[in-house]
């Protein structure tokens, strides 16, 4: 199953491989597995970043919380887009692939166009299917950030481009000044969504712009499985949320943990696998044009492909919608 992104020409796959694990929890060899299991199984968006990296997690750790440990698979720098390219170049099958990667700061046209060149270079291509602002940039004025990513894509380096953790207002920004300029625009935007996130200002916006989405997060970095508890403490080794702690931010708190309990109730009593039921929540609404899967193994995608596959009974997304619904207060007698 394929939908268009945005207004542009590309056609992307329903479902998306998210490759930030690559050389950080998983190694080559696994990534390589992963990515042929995706491409045969009908898979073909992949999605990384300039920032993904073994290297990067060991350093973001070290600078911004003091910890000096290692609990990547690689100390690689860019580990992501490398593993991606060598890839590519050993199955041949560049053209088969919609591939996403991402500049991470410094929106100005010749940062992003050095950027994109070291990308490239890193994902061994000549060019890039949709080139992302990883996050939002409140420094560089917005007519320069759309000039920059409208002139990698005119020289031919990028098809298309987008961004990522970007509000509603900063995409509406984005796509008056394109408007205003008469550059090309954003087709995209990449945010986070799933049964904790399950709003986003953003969605307005795109829905009036026929601006395609990019769903990240489906499974709330692995937090709906139910293997969490509040002690932080106590997080398994190895987890996305080990890795990189600062997902526990977003995710631990009471009303998430409640809605952990709700899901997996929910799924016991209809026989639907619960992160099963939670994907296809995702895949079910209509604004989303694909969805993106971080996995450590193909196990992993069997769950997205099996989603995909399901039918999203009416009542069930009636309960989940009634699960942010305060209850009814009794009448004073």
């Amino acid at each position: 199953m394929h939908a268009m992104m945005g207004r542009s020409a590309l056609s992307v796959s329903r479902l998306s491989l998210g490759c930030a694990t690559f050389g950080r929890e998983i190694p080559e060899a696994t990534a390589f597995a992963l990515m042929d299991y995706a491409r045969e199984n009908g898979i073909t968006l992949f999605d990384t970043a300039e920032a993904y990296g073994g290297g990067q997690a060991k350093a973001y750790r070290r600078d911004h919380l003091g910890i000096t440990d290692t609990r990547e698979v690689s100390d690689e720098m860019h580990s992501s887009e490398k593993i991606v390219g060598r890839w590519l170049q050993a199955r041949g099958c560049r053209d088969q692939i919609t591939l996403v990667t991402k500049v991470t700061r410094e929106f100005t046209r010749a940062h992003v166009r050095t950027a994109i060149e070291a990308s490239l270079s890193r994902l061994q291509t000549d060019r890039i299917d949709l080139y992302l602002y990883h996050s939002y940039d409140g420094v560089t004025p917005i007519e320069e950030t759309t000039a920059a990513i409208d002139a990698v894509v005119g020289a031919g380096l990028a098809r298309a481009a987008g961004c990522s953790n970007h509000s509603g207002p900063q995409l509406q920004a984005a796509l008056e000044a394109s408007r205003r300029l008469g550059l090309r625009r954003f087709e995209t935007i990449q945010l986070p969504y799933n049964l904790l996130q399950s709003t986003h200002d953003a969605f307005s916006v795109v829905q009036r712009e026929q601006v395609g989405v990019m769903a990240y997060s489906p499974l709330a970095a692995g937090f709906l499985t139910g293997k969490y508890t509040a002690d932080r403490t106590a997080v398994p080794k190895g987890t996305r949320f080990d890795v990189i702690p600062g997902h526990a931010d977003i995710y631990f708190n009471e009303r998430n943990f409640s809605r952990v309990t709700l899901l997996h109730r929910l799924a016991a009593r209809v026989g639907v696998p619960p992160l099963q039921l939670a994907m296809a929540w995702v895949l079910q609404n209509p604004l989303v044009t694909t969805v993106l899967v971080g996995a450590r193994t193909p196990a992993h995608l069997d769950n997205a492909l099996a989603a995909q596959k399901m039918n999203f009974a009416p009542e069930w997304l009636a309960e989940i919608k009634s699960w942010d619904t305060p209850p009814a207060t009794a009448a004073a007698s």
